[in-house]
């Protein structure tokens, strides 16, 4: 019984979203043109390729940005409950950082954080 309700609040998200798709497909107008099939470019035309290669690093770099910010939303709720938890709660939180350490230090290694051009 405790679970109805979740069952029942996931059917109705369920429910909500493929109606929201259902309604849009039916309710939509259908009259493709060819400058609406055009890709859109800010109103200017393209100048040379659209798909143009950008750097990983870029990429890289914001991973381990969300890494680490993911990891300091973490650490808040472990902070508060420090005293409760006690020497175990510790132990498990500084080999929670140490892992991350060492994934810092690998990407580290592998050049990830260097700004080469």
């Amino acid at each position: 019984m405790d679970y109805l309700f979740v069952f029942l609040f996931v059917c109705l998200g369920v429910a909500m979203v493929l109606g929201g798709i259902l309604a849009s497909y039916l309710l939509a107008p259908r009259n493709p043109t060819t400058v609406k099939q055009s890709p859109y470019e800010c109103g200017e035309e393209t100048i040379g390729s659209s798909s143009i290669n950008f750097n990983v690093a870029y990429y890289l770099f914001a991973i381990l940005f969300l890494v680490f910010d993911v990891e300091a939303a973490f650490l808040f709720p472990w902070a508060v409950v420090l005293r409760e938890l006690g020497i175990i709660g510790l132990i498990e939180v500084v080999m929670f950082v140490l892992v991350l350490v060492v994934g810092l230090v690998y990407a580290w290694k592998k050049g990830v954080l260097e700004w080469e051009s």
